[in-house]
């Protein structure tokens, strides 16, 4: 019988081989590190305050940093969690007939409402179509400005926060985090500020006046209101009335 040719051991080729599986294996943990964090990314902020209250917001970071770099330096900011069922009933009523009556229907995006903002805009006139679910997307998560990533970024998470959390969470989120004067944050924090009281007892005319400030919170005054301030809260209150009151709020889920 004819003898095999020995084989002899190739140390290059082995080692070559162990670098190309180590490689391979490090390019696989890479991968699915990525992986992981981008599904993070996408979708963990929604789905965290479904569950957490939020301390604080990108937009309040956003506002801190202004004060440092400006006159007014470190402002220490008025917030205070409460849940929902401890807040008037009032003010949701008014912040929903001020900022988004179609929140209830919609599904993150009123529809009608853009569309008539795109109908002024190409007369001249620009207005914003945000629901009250796009403005708390932007106030949790993310930052000013027009981008198309941002719009993106809004729009994705907007989309996930309305399937993870509902409307009665939403709404309680905005409450919280709402902005009704300057570095003063929550519906708890803007009612002892200004009228000395828990957020829960407020009347429909003080619900309607925080309602009234909140296109522009910097600029419009609650304990100070301007004749513009009056007038945007004799109109939340007429809008309020044809809801039907906070009755409106009972198909809220």
């Amino acid at each position: 019988m004819a003898r095999l040719p020995r084989i002899h051991p190739d140390p290059d080729g082995e080692h070559r081989l162990r670098r190309t599986v180590g490689r391979r294996r490090r390019l696989g943990k890479l991968r699915w590190t990525l992986l992981i964090l981008l599904g993070i990314l996408a979708f963990g902020p929604p789905l965290a305050v479904r569950v957490l209250n939020p301390p604080f917001t990108s937009f309040m970071l956003a506002r801190h940093f202004e004060n440092l770099s400006s006159a007014r330096g470190a402002v220490p900011l008025a917030q205070r969690w409460v849940p929902l069922q401890a807040i008037s009933a009032e003010l949701a009523l008014a912040v929903i007939a001020g900022e988004d009556q179609r929140f209830p229907a919609h599904h993150g995006f009123d529809l009608t409402e853009l569309a008539k903002a795109l109908e002024e805009a190409e007369e001249g006139s620009l207005r914003g179509a945000s629901t009250l679910s796009q403005q708390t997307v932007k106030n949790l998560f993310l930052w000013s400005g027009r981008s198309w990533l941002r719009k993106g970024l809004e729009a994705w998470y907007t989309f996930w926060l309305e399937l993870a959390c509902g409307k009665r969470r939403i709404l309680e989120l905005y409450l919280n985090i709402a902005e009704f004067g300057p570095d003063v944050y929550g519906a708890e924090a803007a009612a002892q500020r200004y009228f000395r009281k828990p957020a829960r007892s407020l009347n429909r005319s003080e619900a309607a006046l925080l309602a009234a400030v909140l296109p522009a919170p910097r600029s419009r005054q609650v304990l100070q209101p301007s004749a513009e301030v009056m007038a945007r809260q004799r109109w939340v209150l007429g809008q309020m009335a044809q809801l039907g009151g906070t009755d409106y709020l009972r198909g809220l889920r």
